[in-house]
């Protein structure tokens, strides 16, 4: 079965997760597998890319303490934000992702896939009115600097950020290390810029 692939892989990669949770992911794959052939939501073509994409997505559950609330920025075909949000049903998510064609599959994914716990924006970060929220996520979307500077609005100083990068992130934490408390947790080739709070 598909969900018992998806669930070794992420077993492998010491991501645990319960039954019902490694169902719902093993659809998301299959339903994005589909909509993918038709409208090119992802450079993730097979099931197989698709389950790496969600095991780099779930990752940091080993690490990162989860708040009520998640602002996910630049959603795409739904990594992180998505993920997280089927893997952690009790914390509110936001996804904002302002390409329409990629806002209308994470609507529909996530009234397919039952997700009471999410909400669907198709607006760019900037524009989103809303109280502060307790998290806020992005993978590949934009340097770190202009992220924080682009998410003012909606942030606090208890407000943390998961950030999913690449080899760059060495980089732009020396623009901005003089006012972030942060760790960087390495995974295959990919950093997670973890900043527990901004001044």
């Amino acid at each position: 079965m598909k969900n018992d692939t998806l669930q070794k892989l992420l077993k492998d990669e010491g991501i645990s997760i319960d039954e019902n949770t490694a169902k719902r992911l093993a659809a998301f794959a299959d339903l994005l597998h589909e909509w993918n052939r038709i409208h090119n939501l992802t450079g993730a073509r097979t099931l197989a890319d698709i389950y790496k994409n969600i095991a780099d997505s779930l990752y940091p559950l080993a690490f990162v303490s989860f708040p009520k609330t998640l602002l996910d920025v630049g959603t795409g075909a739904g990594f992180p934000g998505l993920m997280l949000a089927i893997a952690m049903p009790n914390i509110e998510v936001m996804l904002a992702e302002p390409l329409k064609k990629r806002a209308s599959f994470l609507k529909y994914a996530a009234i397919d896939l039952g997700l009471c716990n999410v909400a669907v924006e198709a607006k760019r970060v900037e524009q989103i009115a809303h109280e502060p929220f307790g998290l806020i996520s992005s993978r590949a979307v934009t340097n770190t600097k202009l992220l924080l500077d682009l998410t003012q609005k909606v942030r606090d100083k208890k407000t943390a950020y998961l950030l999913y990068k690449g080899s760059r992130v060495f980089e732009e934490v020396q623009e901005v290390q003089h006012q972030l408390s942060y760790d960087i947790v390495q995974k295959n080739q990919r950093n997670y810029l973890y900043i527990k709070g901004c001044k």
